[in-house]
């Protein structure tokens, strides 16, 4: 049973960080780090598309990455907790420092591209 137990609260762990794994979803939470926005205003830092940015922000709001505060005609939409901002920060602290890594991992960039764990790893 805690094998089973421990294997879900890792498989929950990954779709945690599956919120974070999008460049999309990534350049909306980055944009919401510097306070409140309507979608108009996150259109307009992440130049993305109207229809793509509602589409994430609906998947981070379900995840409970991101909440909205109806004001007026507008959604404003908002990181939901400071911690998610400081997972953040923390991230950028060690991607910093292993970043080359990052960025020559053949078994990432394959994943990346779509290919299964096996072709990554050959």
């Amino acid at each position: 049973m805690l094998m089973f137990a421990e294997s879900t609260a890792v498989a929950l762990q990954a779709r945690f960080f599956r919120g974070f794994s999008d460049p999309s979803r990534l350049a909306i939470l980055e944009a919401l780090r510097a306070g409140p926005m309507t979608v108009g205003e996150i259109v307009e830092a992440t130049r993305l598309g109207q229809s793509n940015v509602s589409n994430h922000l609906s998947c981070l709001r379900d995840c409970g990455l991101v909440v909205a505060e109806q004001q007026g005609r507008y959604n404003i939409y908002a990181l939901s907790d400071p911690r998610v901002e400081q997972l953040m920060r923390l991230a950028d602290e060690l991607l910093a420092d292993v970043a080359r890594g990052v960025y020559t991992c053949t078994r990432l960039r394959a994943l990346s591209e779509g290919q299964t764990n096996d072709a990554a790893h050959n």
